[in-house]
């Protein structure tokens, strides 16, 4: 293999790496050969420099080759989905979104990503349950699937190792926004996952990686560039980005969001009547506005379950009104360590209930709003 430095050399001066090149280098990032000094320089190099579109497919089937891919049932042929957002100021879609999915019929092996920049991670908003336990391996992935339809998980050893420590180091090393380590680090836990429909959420805004909706564009554009069909990228059949802008767009910023609070703002998501503004009947329009309803009547007409938005609108609903969707999320926190009662109080329990269990800042100050 060639030697690291010449690797860091090469893309400092603007040249190209081969694949076998970039192949190298990641597995240097896996075995731990690589110092985390290189490590930091070849990231700063590559977003300096940029990649085209062959060294970010190149990179991204390494990465989803540094660890395990998942394996699933012939029986979920057609059903197993996911979605991926690049992330912004209290995001919290997942959250909902997985459980409405599963409570549809769908599997759902979501691996999710932690914090980047100012945007706030699906896992650092889960780990504030206690108990709940984002380290799953393949096998206990498979176990929850069977038992509750979804989990949400993160990278680990055995699942995109690479990922997992370049993702830590882009944080420390201002090279987040880089467009071809965000594209190869989603698509290559997407590709571990062996999906059959995948849709990609594109933030943009002020609360958002991508501060633009042209910027947001490109970036979807690089994510579904992969999928053309002459080129070899395990991905899923059915890959769709919709760039979208950020629910959150702070004109003065706030330096952090306490993970608990989108935890506890997400849970009515799911929550069985009376809940009139989240959860609607397929009459009522405002359905298809909220963010987690519109991927998810997406992913159910990418896998077949439903043959049109009304069908989809309708099957959503009922998952949400009838307290289907709240049950499967209550049953995602047991099956990922979270005591019952816990669970339970976080699912059926008044406003102050979830504030207790999830603990409450010992200094609180009100931010009124200047306007409606």
């Amino acid at each position: 293999p060639t030697p690291l430095p010449s690797l860091i050399r090469k893309k400092r001066d603007g040249e190209r790496l081969e694949d076998a090149e970039i192949r190298s280098f990641v597995r240097g990032v896996t075995e731990g050969t690589a110092q985390q000094g290189q490590i930091g320089a070849m990231l700063m190099a590559i977003r300096l420099r940029g990649m085209d579109a062959g060294e970010t497919l190149a990179l991204t089937l390494a990465m989803a080759s540094s660890g395990r891919t998942l394996a699933w049932p012939p029986a979920w042929h057609g059903l197993l989905v996911d979605k991926h957002s690049t992330g912004g100021v209290g995001d919290k879609v997942s959250l909902a979104l997985a459980p409405a999915l599963a409570a549809c019929g769908c599997k759902v092996p979501m691996i999710s990503g932690r914090g980047l920049g100012h945007t706030g991670g699906t896992l650092d908003k889960l780990e504030a349950i206690p108990g709940f336990r984002v380290s799953q391996s393949p096998e206990e992935m498979r176990h929850i699937l069977a038992r509750v339809g979804c989990c949400i998980v993160g990278q680990s050893a055995e699942l995109a190792p690479a990922d997992r420590v370049l993702y830590g180091l882009r944080d420390v090393t201002a090279t987040v926004d880089s467009l071809p380590l965000i594209t190869a680090s989603i698509l290559s836990k997407k590709a571990a996952e062996r999906l059959w429909a995948l849709v990609l959420d594109v933030k943009f805004g002020a609360a958002a990686l991508c501060p633009t909706r042209e910027s947001a564009r490109e970036l979807a554009r690089s994510l579904v560039r992969p999928r053309h069909p002459r080129d070899p990228c395990p991905l899923s059949p059915h890959t769709v980005a919709v760039p979208a802008l950020s629910a959150c767009r702070p004109s003065r910023a706030i330096p952090a969001v306490p993970a608990p609070v989108p935890v506890r703002c997400s849970c009515p998501c799911s929550c069985p009547r009376p809940r009139p503004r989240l959860c609607v009947s397929p009459r009522v329009p405002s359905l298809p506005a909220l963010p987690a309803c519109c991927l998810c009547l997406c992913l159910l007409s990418l896998c077949g379950m439903a043959a049109g938005a009304e069908q989809g609108r309708e099957r959503l609903a009922r998952a949400l009104d009838d307290g289907s969707a709240l049950g499967t999320f209550e049953a995602m926190l047991g099956a990922q360590g979270v005591p019952p009662d816990t669970a339970r109080g976080l699912c059926a329990g008044t406003p102050a209930q979830r504030r207790r269990l999830l603990g409450e800042a010992k200094v609180c100050e009100e931010l009124p709003a200047p306007q409606e």
